[in-house]
């Protein structure tokens, strides 16, 4: 009989799981935000850039959460592919993290928009630039796409681990019950 696979810690599970949140709620927002009336476009649009940026921080931390408690290793069991794949998958995962809010951002400053806190605003002076922002609005949505594509593929590969290959590796990155 397999070895039950370790768990991730709590906190890796929580910050994976909120991760997984923001960038649905983020990137609903940001497919939708152009379709809705244009009176309320500049209030989605900044409210996209805040979750953005809330994310960026997330990823920071989780980075830091992982640098500092390593992921539990694969059971034995676990094919070769998904040995290969796993690594590679991940890492890209984390650099499409990063590197697409910070496109959003430049993509947002250029705008020439500020961020609205709510109770402040933050404003660069950054006045409105057509030739930065274009390329960078257009670079940020592909890449956005590339990720959707990405954590779709992470996600049909967790279903079969757990539906096809039975092997219990989804449970590991699972909320515990009480």
């Amino acid at each position: 009989m397999a070895q039950a696979p370790q768990r991730y810690s709590s906190t890796a599970i929580a910050l994976h799981w909120l991760t997984a949140l923001l960038v649905i709620v983020v990137g609903t927002l940001g497919l939708l935000h152009d379709s809705w009336p244009r009176s309320t476009q500049a209030f989605w649009i900044n409210i996209h850039a805040l979750i953005g940026l809330l994310l960026w921080v997330l990823v920071m931390v989780r980075l830091y959460w992982r640098i500092r408690s390593p992921p539990p290793a694969l059971p034995d069991d676990v094919g070769q592919l998904s040995r290969r794949l796993a690594g590679p998958v991940h890492g890209l995962l984390y650099l499409l993290l990063l590197v697409i809010p910070v496109i959003g951002i430049v993509t947002f400053l250029f705008h020439g928009r500020v961020f609205d806190f709510g109770l402040f605003q933050v404003d660069f002076g950054i006045k409105r630039n057509r030739a930065i922002f274009h390329p960078t609005e257009d670079i940020h949505g592909y890449l956005a796409y590339g990720l959707f594509a990405l954590a779709g593929l992470h996600l049909l590969a967790a279903l079969w681990h757990q539906l096809v290959r039975h092997d219990g590796l989804l449970r590991r990155m699972w909320p515990a019950p009480r």
